[in-house]
């Protein structure tokens, strides 16, 4: 039987696992394959605060200073290169010491009790920015980021195809090249895998994703290199147009759900099936044809519970082991208007009976040897919220979880909050999108804004934290409106303990593509940008984009102040709130803090 080696790319929060691999292992350990899962994400962070990075990144700046000397010695320097040369000059008067001492500190921090003295996580937090900002300069103009995931190569866009084939050998921006050369190759060397599958989830994991699988291909032509996920998946239809990332990114993709079908691949490289039996595969034939294979969904009540043996738990960047679930697969509610997480799906909604999820939450909390878990369902079912807790209290778990949720009116009644909290429940992430009820009844929502106050007042009565989430912008959204959700977050601000304000975007895969005319909007499609998976555009009625862009910045600036946190991670403030039992926390409050974080002792 092949072995297998599976990867997960930067970049995404270094707090706890990613899912992806721990379901794919699960399938592939069940079925006697032998696997290995490496959380690359993780072991970048933890890889880049590091003396010997540290040191490599002074070497990468002193190198690329010594060559703009000598170009302008030779008086071939452009004025760019000698705004470069100044920039990169300041850098070699920074004291490396000092930060290499700090961010090993910062790290002792995080993933220990002093984690939660909040003035030293806010000062460790500091610590890794700063050390980014010396990075990014050696790989300018790239910005690399700790936290936000924000980083972006900036001379190469993910969303244009040939792009994504030319940043893999550009040695001077790339950092990604070089972590797959310090990372991923002493992995691949170690385990010697006949296939190797690489996690594409998230749009910020796709110039890291082929930026491995195309050095991997060019290093180990031996070996099947497959990539899949969630964005791979949206860009199916993309994908067998562009001929050329099959062989040179990579020999297979496989769509929509992979434990399976990489189950399948596994037999197929072994001579035990053909690779036109694999399902959601596409590949090149041997006649040089893309070919793209039939579908197939799993059933999730067959599944077995995620494997977790072989993750690093001691290098994520907190001081408990986080363990995401996913209890549902797809949106039991499917009919937001907004949202393009869909099209990660064949079919909508498929969910584990509730007594299974409590015998995998059992499970799991014994092999993980931990009690914090996150439920990362596209949005928990209320059923599942009524019916779960008191089969978790029952078992007497004794866990602590969080997930993310829709304001309903089926959940008013007290003592569905009071066992939720029972049950473990600490936090909870709230879509409103917006309190107007026009824009509502567009995006389909359906949300009632009276029952929204009722589970907020429900949860700050319980102990559960509340997020709630909105957005400005939606096509044909006026100022009159928008002043709704700005008025309903203001107003309820004391059952709100924290707010994320974003503006619409129009995505490729959503279904408010299909109310363009209704919308009256004007779509603009680039060509060039062959991968995009969103869209430029202009509404002819209501706030323009540069209206709704404002808002936004105007909310940040100035109505956020009463929920401005010293410490952002979703992951970090559940600790918080688990740790110090309650979810009135003034103290993670910027407006609470007078006194500068200062390096701890």
């Amino acid at each position: 039987m092949k072995k297998v080696l599976l990867l997960f790319p930067p970049e995404w929060v270094p707090t706890a696992p990613y899912l992806a691999l721990p379901s794919l292992t699960a399938v592939l350990r069940q079925n006697g394959v032998d696997v290995v899962q490496k959380d690359i994400n993780v072991e970048m962070y933890d890889h880049i605060f590091t003396r010997g990075f540290l040191l490599f990144v002074k070497g990468r700046i002193d190198k690329r200073l010594k060559d703009l000397r000598e170009k302008q010695r030779m008086g071939e320097i452009t004025k760019e290169e000698r705004d470069i040369k100044g920039m990169l000059k300041e850098y070699t008067y920074v004291d490396l010491e000092h930060h290499i001492s700090e961010v090993e500190r910062a790290k002792e921090i995080m993933r220990g009790p002093e984690f939660y003295d909040v003035a030293k996580a806010e000062w460790s937090l500091n610590a890794f920015r700063e050390v980014m900002s010396y990075v990014s300069a050696a790989y300018h103009p790239a910005d690399i980021h700790f936290y936000p995931i924000e980083s972006n190569l900036n001379v190469y866009r993910p969303w244009v195809s040939d792009d994504l084939l030319k940043a893999p050998h550009d040695d001077t921006v790339n950092v990604y090249a070089d972590i797959c050369r310090q990372l991923v190759f002493p992995a691949i060397e170690d385990e010697k895998p006949d296939l190797i599958g690489i996690s594409i989830g998230t749009p910020v994991q796709f110039m890291s994703g082929i930026t491995f699988s195309t050095l991997i291909k060019e290093k180990y032509p031996g070996i099947h290199v497959t990539v899949g996920g969630n964005i791979i998946t949206r860009l199916r239809e993309e994908f067998p147009k562009k001929e050329k990332f099959f062989g040179q990114a990579f020999d297979s993709i496989i769509f929509y759900e992979g434990e399976h079908p990489i189950v399948w691949l596994t037999e197929a490289l072994d001579g035990k099936r053909k690779m036109e039996d694999v399902p959601n595969l596409i590949y090149r034939e041997e006649n040089g044809n893309i070919r793209v294979n039939g579908t197939y969904q799993e059933r999730v009540n067959e599944l077995p519970p995620p494997d977790f043996d072989g993750i690093p738990w001691d290098k994520y960047f907190s001081p408990e082991r986080l363990v995401p679930y996913l209890g549902t697969r797809g949106c039991y509610w499917g009919e937001c208007t907004f949202c393009d997480h869909g099209a990660g799906y064949i079919d909508q909604f498929r969910a584990k009976h509730a007594d299974q999820i409590v015998n995998d939450l059992e499970h799991l909390k014994k092999a993980c040897n931990a009690e914090h878990f996150l439920f990362t369902d596209e949005s928990f079912p209320p059923a599942l919220f009524k019916k779960l807790p008191p089969l978790m209290i029952e078992k007497n778990l004794g866990i602590y979880w969080t997930t993310l949720i829709r304001f309903e009116s089926s959940l008013l009644e007290p003592e569905v909050w009071n066992l939720a909290a029972q049950s473990g429940c600490r936090s909870l992430y709230f879509g409103l999108e917006s309190a107007n009820p026009r824009i509502i009844k567009l995006v389909k929502k359906d949300t009632n804004i009276s029952a929204a106050i009722t589970n907020l007042s429900e949860a700050k009565r319980v102990g559960i934290w509340s997020h709630v989430m909105a957005f400005y912008g939606f096509p044909s959204e006026t100022e009159e409106e928008a002043e709704d959700t700005r008025q309903f977050l203001l107003k309820n601000q004391d059952i709100i303990h924290s707010v994320e304000m974003y503006f619409f975007v129009l995505y490729k895969h959503a279904p408010v593509m299909n109310m363009v005319d209704q919308l009256k909007m004007e779509v603009k499609d680039n060509p060039e940008h062959d991968f995009a998976l969103d869209f430029y555009y202009t509404p002819k009625s209501g706030q323009t984009i540069e209206d709704a862009m404002g808002r936004y910045e105007n909310f940040y600036k100035n109505d956020f102040d009463p929920w401005a946190m010293r410490i952002n991670a979703r992951e970090h403030v559940f600790l918080y709130i688990t740790h110090y039992g309650t979810n009135d926390l003034p103290e993670l409050y910027n407006k609470n803090n007078v006194e500068p974080a200062h390096q701890p002792k």
